[in-house]
């Protein structure tokens, strides 16, 4: 064995408890495996389980688990692109099912690692909470026999009495805000246990966000409505457009509100390089909280969502709704109501459908179903721009419109858009030139139908619709916080560093009062010498230096902390 370890390892044995439980990890241990037996096969498993290896490597597993589930449609969140998916790889569609890859966060194997990561955090977390609980009861150790062994270590000569050099020490430290007590003949301090503090808040930060995670993803909901100007919402499954949510989401978890959508207000730009550009979107509605509260009226904003609990009401979109009124060959009005066309463009240019279900009869008085195709153009640019509109606002409104008659199909009990139509058993009605009947129409006029069938009018009144996201999370704010504490947690236990400090005084055999001090921190750092220099130099001045005898070889010490002489690097 060489010098140098041999030294080594006399210092570790000199510092004793003094350099110890400076953290609060686990200590790695070089363990063979168990010998036969439950126990100590599940002993060794809990060992593992709770390393900090495995939990690093449970926290990578996951993280590329996470990475299908955002790449390969979900069913939870678009049943019908999984679907697509389908139709599209006839190979790997059973594939992705065996492995479950439609539904990555609920399958058994994502859920495992989940799991898993949950118990580790666990099994570390609490005996280290235990050990840091203790370490915070319990007093810094005693100074070791060789300060001079330290990695920063100072010493003088002072004719100051020792104990009046331990009591000054003794104020000095603990208004340095270290823990600090007289042990024998020396100070004890110790300070920075922030940093395994915030190690331990980091840690179970983590597990707040698994839990918030968890909690999200198994009893959120998430559903859209389209409302035209005038129309109510109550927070119903019913009342949804389109709805998903969560696993273990029941019915009865929906906050219980509802709202009216009084007004949409939209703004552009009307010059310059960015004409067209929306400016402001503002609905402006009445809500009220539970089946008899009060009604309020607020205005949302585009990313300034209602908040009622734990639901969320967004703005997602708009558009145009132009009311239409149908009448029968009688001048009976079969049909009066707003219609929603969706946007196509970002001037808003739009297309939908009409479809007259009952109560329609030609002039000879057969039933049978209407289907009016619908292109609106807010902003009707002239001849030639038919096909577009100019300005998203309502400058100069043209619907254009397409009938057809015949059957719709609704009563064959196979699922159609409201916004599509199915002319497989429908006919168009003709014009006087033997051609599509077609015709573009301003607010307030109306296209009669060929031989009597009726008529279609274009109101006045365009009504104008909002589209609303209605979001449930229940861990919202919990993940919000747990990444705020790990954010902190990681910061304090990268930043503060933990270190201790001895200030040893002894009367010398000449009379004089030795004054040693050291510091030692949980790995090599210039903060712990600029420290121990800083606090060495004030002592100083309250016990100065002494003369040195003139057949004394020794020089007097710098008081400023300095590596010794022969410590571990």
């Amino acid at each position: 064995m060489s010098k140098t370890d041999t030294d080594t390892s006399r210092d570790r044995e000199e510092l004793g408890a003094a350099g110890s439980q400076l953290s609060t990890a686990p200590q790695e241990e070089q363990t063979s495996l168990p010998g036969l037996g439950v126990i100590g096969w599940a002993r060794w498993f809990w060992r593992q389980l709770t390393s900090m290896r495995v939990a690093l490597l449970l926290l990578l597993l996951l993280s590329l688990g996470a990475i299908p589930g955002s790449l390969i449609p979900q069913t939870g969140a678009d049943a019908s692109k999984v679907e697509d998916f389908r139709a599209a790889h006839k190979t790997l569609a059973p594939v992705y099912d065996k492995l479950g890859l439609f539904h990555v966060y609920s399958s058994v194997w994502f859920s495992a690692i989940y799991i898993l990561l949950f118990v580790s955090l666990i099994g570390c977390i609490v005996p280290r909470t235990w050990q840091f609980v203790g370490q915070l009861r319990g007093r810094p150790p005693g100074a070791p026999k060789r300060l001079d062994r330290l990695p920063a270590h100072t010493a003088w000569r002072t004719t100051a009495d020792p104990e009046r050099v331990r009591e000054a020490a003794l104020a000095l430290l603990r208004k340095r805000r270290f823990r600090a007590h007289v042990v024998g003949d020396a100070v004890a301090a110790e300070k920075g246990y922030l940093r395994e503090l915030g190690n331990l808040v980091f840690h179970i930060a983590l597990i707040v966000l698994l839990v918030a995670f968890a909690s999200g993803q198994l009893y959120k909901s998430d559903g859209t409505k389209l409302m035209v100007e005038g129309d109510g919402f109550s927070n119903a499954l019913p009342m949804y457009d389109d709805f998903k949510s969560g696993s273990l989401f029941e019915p009865d978890d929906l906050v219980p509100f509802s709202f009216t959508l009084k007004d949409f207000k939209g703004t552009y730009e009307l010059t310059g390089p960015n004409r067209g550009t929306a400016r402001t979107f503002e609905a402006k509605i009445r809500y009220s909280k539970g089946a008899y509260g009060k009604e309020t009226t607020t205005t949302i904003k585009v990313n300034e969502p209602l908040k009622i609990d734990d639901s969320k009401v967004y703005l997602v979109s708009h558009g145009y709704a132009p009311v239409i009124t149908v009448r029968d060959g009688k001048g009976n009005v079969v049909y009066r109501d707003a219609v929603p066309l969706l946007p196509l463009d970002g001037n808003v240019t739009s297309q939908g459908v009409v479809k007259v279900m009952d109560g329609y009869r030609d002039a000879k008085g057969k039933k049978e179903q209407l289907g009016i195709k619908a292109f609106f153009l807010p902003t009707y640019g002239g001849a030639g721009m038919e096909i577009a509109s100019a300005f998203p606002a309502l400058l100069n409104p043209v619907l254009n419109l397409e009938p057809y008659h015949g059957d719709l199909g609704v009563d064959s009990g196979l699922p159609q858009s409201v916004y599509q139509l199915d002319k497989t058993h429908m006919k168009d009605y003709k014009d006087a030139k033997g051609a599509q009947l077609r015709d573009n129409l301003k607010p307030g006029e109306t296209m009669t139908l060929p031989n009597g069938a009726g008529s279609i009018t274009f109101e006045k009144d365009v009504k104008e619709w909002a589209g609303f996201e209605i979001v449930q999370e229940p861990g919202g704010g919990w993940a919000l916080t747990g990444a705020l504490a790990a954010i902190f947690g990681l910061a304090a236990s990268l930043f503060i560093q933990r270190r201790r400090v001895w200030v040893r005084a002894v009367r010398g055999a000449d009379g004089v009062t030795l004054v040693e001090m050291a510091g030692l921190g949980r790995s090599e750092s210039a903060k712990v010498p600029e420290e121990l220099g800083d606090l060495a130099g004030i002592l100083y001045d309250q016990a100065p230096g002494a003369p040195d005898p003139d057949d004394d070889s020794a020089a007097t010490p710098d008081p400023q902390a300095v590596p010794a002489e022969g410590a571990e690097k």
